[in-house]
C-alpha cells in the first residue's frame, strides 16, 4: 500500500476526493497523514475520516527554512513514500525538495510546460487556445517545472470564462490525481525513472590530442 502525507492550506476540497478515492478496492494508496501550514478548514476532513493530523505554522518559524525543517520531521514521523500538495499553498524550500527527491507529487491546471504559474486558468484563457487541462508532476526546485507523470486534457468552449473554465479542470485534476496514484502504487509509473527520463542528456566534451 502506497503510504501518502497529504498536506494543504485550505478548504481540501481536493482531499475530500483522495479520501473518497482511496476506499476504492483497487486504489492502492493510503493516507496516512494530513498537514497544514495554518489553519485549514480541511483538516476537518481528515478528522472526520479517522486520519492523523499535524500542522507546521508557517507564523512560528523565524525563516522558510526552519520551516521546512520542522515540516520535514513532522511528515516523516508518518512514513511516507509520497507527498502530495493538495492546495498547499506556500513554495516549499529546496532543501525539503531534495529530502524528498522525486517523492513530492502536485497538480496544475494546465498541460505543462504551457501556462505554469498562479494564473494558469486566467492565461489559457488570454492565449485563446482551444484546449488545455490537468497535469500531475513531480516538484523539483523550480516553478511547474518538474517531471510531468500524467496529463488530462480538457476543451475551452465558446462562453467560458475563468470560473467555468476552473470548476471543470477541477473535476478532471481531481481523477487524474488518484489515477496517478493508483498507477504508482501498482508499479505503473515510476517516479525515479520518470525523473531520470525528464533530465537533460550530459554535454559531451569534446578533447584534443
Amino acid at each position: 500500500m502506497l503510504r501518502l502525507v497529504v498536506l494543504i492550506s485550505g478548504a481540501g476540497t481536493n482531499l475530500r476526493a483522495l479520501i473518497a478515492a482511496q476506499s476504492q478496492p483497487d486504489s492502492g494508496f493510503e493516507i496516512v497523514a494530513v498537514g497544514a501550514d495554518r489553519a485549514a478548514a480541511g483538516l476537518d476532513y481528515a478528522d472526520d475520516a479517522g486520519i492523523p493530523t499535524f500542522r507546521v505554522d508557517y507564523r512560528n518559524h523565524p525563516d522558510r527554512g526552519s520551516w521546512g525543517r520542522a515540516l520535514a520531521a513532522a511528515a516523516d514521523d508518518f512514513r511516507p513514500d509520497l507527498i502530495v500538495l493538495s492546495g498547499l499553498m506556500r513554495i516549499l524550500p529546496a532543501d525539503l525538495v531534495d529530502h524528498w527527491t522525486h517523492r513530492i507529487v502536485n497538480t496544475h491546471p494546465a498541460l505543462l510546460p504551457s501556462f505554469p504559474g498562479a494564473h494558469a486558468v486566467r492565461d489559457a484563457l488570454a492565449a485563446g487556445v482551444d484546449e488545455t487541462g490537468a497535469t500531475v508532476h513531480l516538484v523539483d526546485s523550480g516553478v511547474d517545472t518538474g517531471p510531468v507523470l500524467a496529463q488530462q486534457s480538457v476543451a475551452i468552449v465558446a462562453g467560458d470564462d475563468e470560473t467555468t473554465l476552473h470548476d471543470r479542470i477541477k473535476v478532471a485534476e481531481r481523477q487524474l490525481l488518484a489515477q496517478t496514484l493508483t498507477r504508482i502504487a501498482h508499479g505503473d509509473i515510476d517516479c525515479d525513472a520518470v525523473a531520470v527520463a525528464a533530465q537533460p542528456p550530459t554535454s559531451q566534451l569534446r578533447t584534443h590530442d
